[in-house]
């Protein structure tokens, strides 16, 4: 029987946005594994850097962006008139960044949220911005029969910190009947 290699063993280090479509679509990590949500919901255009061993703990790191434009559909409704981005979306990108990492890392399942522990926001993200990065960093990733990735991140809009979060929990599930 022939192994299928994960993307990390493919040596595969940055996804433009029609990739993360694919990922989307359960194109990526194959059928019933990891996938990113697709049209509005994908909170990112693009991966530019993920690493097995990087990040401060050593165990890997993922950046990632998003253009801002104003015809965002969030900035339509909300709010009305003081249009800002949902802080929820980012911590929701920050989420599927991790989840994104375990598909990349060869884990199998579906990824499921498991909780975050610690979340600031000190700024916001406007129509007149123009980029977002998110920056995950693993500090614990366990891939036995539990796969389950703990990390930090942090959300930075044009340069400038805006959201961090720690202990971001996603974990993959075969069966998820029972979650």
């Amino acid at each position: 029987m022939t192994k299928i290699l994960s993307q990390k063993e493919l040596g595969k280090n940055s996804y433009t946005k029609e990739e993360l479509i694919k990922c989307g679509q359960g194109e990526l990590f194959g059928k019933g594994n990891c996938q990113l949500p697709v049209d509005k919901m994908l909170m990112l255009d693009r991966i530019i850097s993920i690493t097995e061993n990087g990040g401060e703990f050593g165990k890997g790191e993922l950046i990632a962006e998003l253009d801002i434009d104003e015809a965002l559909w969030f900035f339509e409704c909300h709010f009305p008139g003081d249009p800002v981005m949902p802080g929820c979306l980012g911590l929701d990108a920050m989420w599927q960044l991790v989840g994104f990492f375990l598909g990349w890392s060869g884990g199998p399942g579906k990824g499921r949220a498991l909780g975050v522990g610690n979340v600031k926001f000190t700024g916001q993200i406007l129509p007149t911005s123009k980029k977002v990065t998110y920056r995950i960093t693993l500090k614990r990733l366990i891939m036995r029969k539990l796969v389950m990735g703990i990390a930090d991140g942090v959300v930075e809009v044009d340069g400038k910190v805006i959201y961090t979060a720690e202990d971001l929990k996603v974990g993959l599930f075969v069966d998820t009947t029972s979650f």
